[in-house]
């Protein structure tokens, strides 16, 4: 008896079986229609926005690429520009500095040519200076040693061949 009604006991009956059956599907039903669709819908917008998030994260990494190549090309592009200002700053000091030299040694050379003529010019004068002297102490002395006064054509040769002596005897 006793294992009998242990039996019984252990036992589902059929109506059990179909009402707890019949629940759970009853379950199974609302679960779906008020669980499902939201938790389904919120797991898929948050997969939406991992994925997005993803994307975003991709895009501005790929971004910071393209604008730190863009220094990079920026910065080569500057070192190149300050060197050929460097360059051409050297150049044209170098320039500068020879049309400088060109200039001085230009004028040192009409400075020169200038002293030269200057030189000449005084010496000429000197020398024109030194024959009207030598003319007049001439006349002077021929005049005290002839003890009379010469005639016009006379002093002029006179002093000519004096002066053609001087300045051969000057230029030697």
């Amino acid at each position: 008896m006793f294992s009998v009604d242990i039996l019984a006991s252990n036992q589902l009956y059929f109506g059990d079986m179909l009402f707890i059956l019949g629940s759970f599907a009853l379950l199974l039903v609302l679960v779906r229609i008020f669980a499902w669709g939201p938790v389904t819908k919120m797991m898929q917008e948050r997969a939406d926005k991992i994925a997005a998030d993803i994307d975003s994260a991709e895009d501005a990494r790929k971004e910071a690429e393209e604008l730190a190549a863009k220094r990079q090309e920026q910065l080569k592009a500057s070192r190149q520009e300050a060197t050929t200002i460097v360059s051409d700053a050297k150049n044209q000091g170098n320039e500068q500095r020879q049309a400088i030299i060109d200039k001085a040694q230009t004028d040192a050379s009409s400075l020169k040519v200038s002293a030269q003529a200057e030189i000449e010019q005084a010496r000429r004068d000197a020398l024109a200076s030194v024959q009207n002297e030598v003319a007049d102490l001439s006349v002077q002395i021929a005049t005290k040693i002839i003890q009379k006064e010469l005639k016009l054509d006379d002093q002029k040769a006179l002093i000519d061949s004096y002066i053609e002596g001087l300045g051969a005897h000057h230029e030697a």
